[in-house]
């Protein structure tokens, strides 16, 4: 009798672990790219990197060194796109941000991760990325200690150009930097959500902004401080309207439209992180009564 009740449990441990896994399949469809369409790879390495933190920076992408084409970027490359945008304090002298980048099919988003950046969030690069014209890629950004992570937008452009062979618009990828330096000064004030959030805001209403007077877009910038419940003076409203306008400067529906994409795929990211949480407390739960059920049979002497 007790061998056929181990059997029944044993038989319902193993559908409970397989049925979630084809549940999950089937909800991601075909989320999961085969190596003939999984796009080109690239890794940019700061130049001022000794031997050892190359290899510690090839650990943290997962790959092997050699693997993949390897892109040198250097200080001098940084200040071409954060000099006169930047605080000198955040480009320094020295080049130490590394990328890892790696295209895929159009449609797949962004997927961006962080390491030794203490500055940058996942969302500021995504935000950037989106305006400098880069919508289908995963992203790796790594340093051998903490950096501000604003150098590394620029191996980000130089890898992505490395691989498509095409040049991405200067004025999108200076505004792209504009963006995220403008993002996460008021992060420093605001919280970086926070300051994500206005600056996405006011994207989705750049149509209305270009026929309004700076003043008016002041007043917008303002509601929509207030609806965050947040409070900016009027050295960072400028900023905002600063950016505003460089913004308008670009093809407003289409950056609008990208925005929307965005907001899909970071709402479809959070309903899988919950279905993965409500499974793990599913699970914590099962096995808790397994554990009790055989406490309870084997406590009795049988």
């Amino acid at each position: 009798m007790m061998k056929k009740t181990i059997a029944a449990v044993l038989t319902l441990l193993l559908c409970f672990m397989i049925l979630p896994s084809a549940a999950f399949a089937d909800e991601e469809g075909d989320a999961v790219l085969t190596p003939a369409d999984s796009g080109e790879v690239r890794v940019t390495i700061g130049a001022n990197l000794d031997e050892a933190q190359v290899v510690q920076i090839y650990k943290d992408f997962g790959i092997e060194r050699g693997s993949v084409t390897e892109i040198t970027v250097t200080n001098a490359d940084e200040r071409a796109y954060l000099e006169g945008i930047a605080p000198e304090r955040k480009i320094g002298s020295v080049a130490l941000s590394c990328i890892y980048i790696k295209t895929l099919e159009e449609g797949k988003g962004l997927k961006i991760s962080t390491n030794h950046i203490n500055w940058c969030t996942s969302e500021m690069y995504m935000n950037a990325l989106i305006t400098a014209g880069i919508t289908d890629a995963e992203v790796k950004v790594s340093a051998p200690f903490d950096v501000s992570g604003t150098a590394a937008l620029t191996g980000i452009y130089k890898a992505y150009e490395d691989i498509t062979g095409t040049t991405l618009s200067e004025i999108a990828k200076t505004i792209g930097v504009e963006e995220l330096v403008t993002t996460g000064e008021l992060a420093e004030y605001i919280g970086s959500n926070e300051a994500t959030q206005i600056v996405n805001e006011l994207k989705k209403i750049l149509d209305q902004t270009q026929n309004m007077t700076d003043d008016e877009v002041r007043a917008e910038i303002k509601g929509i401080a207030e609806a965050y419940n947040v409070s900016i003076t009027d050295a960072q409203v400028d900023q905002l309207l600063k950016l505003c306008r460089s913004l308008e400067k670009l093809d407003v529906a289409q950056l609008q439209e990208k925005l929307v994409s965005l907001t899909k795929t970071l709402e479809g990211a959070k309903q899988v992180e919950s279905k993965l949480s409500e499974f793990a407390a599913g699970v914590k739960n099962f096995f808790g009564k397994v554990a009790d059920f055989f406490s309870r049979l084997f406590g009795k002497g049988n």
